[in-house]
């Protein structure tokens, strides 16, 4: 299994993302948000990408997920190269403004296995009664 690494994201002219969300958002050290794709209508949670300022700002004003790529050091809009496009619906911070959910339409797959959603192949026993 190859480790993903946090490639420098390109240095340039800073986000035109709105500096009143921008003030809100808590980073991670490498400037980066989870971001947590789900279909819109039926609640089902697709997948977890990363975005920075950018892939927040293109992500709002385009209509399309964009994500910044940790392991090819790139942005990277949903759908561009497997056809497997998200439409966005709505945009939210969670509570601690540190996670971003993004309700869409999935056009076909999320997962890069092909698979409707990245957590469905791994389901872990419950060892405790849950009740």
């Amino acid at each position: 299994m190859a480790l993903m690494s946090t490639s420098p994201r390109p240095s340039g002219p800073r986000s035109a993302l709105d500096p009143a969300i921008a003030a809100r958002l808590k980073r991670s050290p490498d400037g980066l948000v989870p971001a947590i794709a789900q279909q819109y209508d039926t609640g089902e949670v697709l997948m977890l990408g990363w975005m920075d300022d950018e892939a927040l700002h293109r992500t709002l004003t385009t209509g399309r997920c964009t994500y910044w790529s940790r392991s090819r050091g790139e942005y990277w809009v949903k759908g561009d190269t497997s056809g497997h496009v998200q439409h966005v619906k709505s945009v939210a911070l969670d509570c601690d403004a540190d996670t971003v959910l993004v309700k869409v339409d999935q056009v076909g797959a999320a997962c890069h296995t092909g698979a409707r959603t990245c957590f469905d192949a791994d389901v872990l026993p419950l060892t405790a009664d849950a009740e």
